[in-house]
């Protein structure tokens, strides 16, 4: 997939099904040596940069659940498969 493609894809919590943002205002932890992907980082400011700053959201690349054609679904928080699971 092309960086071109990943841009304006809304990023989704399956944790709680959020919105988080999209994939145009986010920033990039790229590997410099390996030239991968680290992370997506999420800006949160207030409403037109005014009011309270908020932390920014980093999604490590390994939570990445799916990558679809107009979203990225991504998983904050693995749960442990239940006993009746196994």
């Amino acid at each position: 997939m092309r960086l071109s493609e990943f841009g304006g894809k809304e990023i989704i919590g399956l944790d709680n099904g959020e919105r988080l943002g999209v994939i145009g205002d986010a920033d990039l932890e790229i590997n410099t040596e390996t030239g991968q992907i680290r992370s997506i980082i999420i800006p949160q400011g207030g409403f037109f940069a005014l009011g309270k700053r908020r932390e920014d959201i980093v999604i490590p690349w390994e939570a990445i659940v799916k990558i679809g054609p107009d979203m990225v679904i991504i998983q904050m928080h693995r749960r442990e498969p239940q006993a009746s699971e196994k």
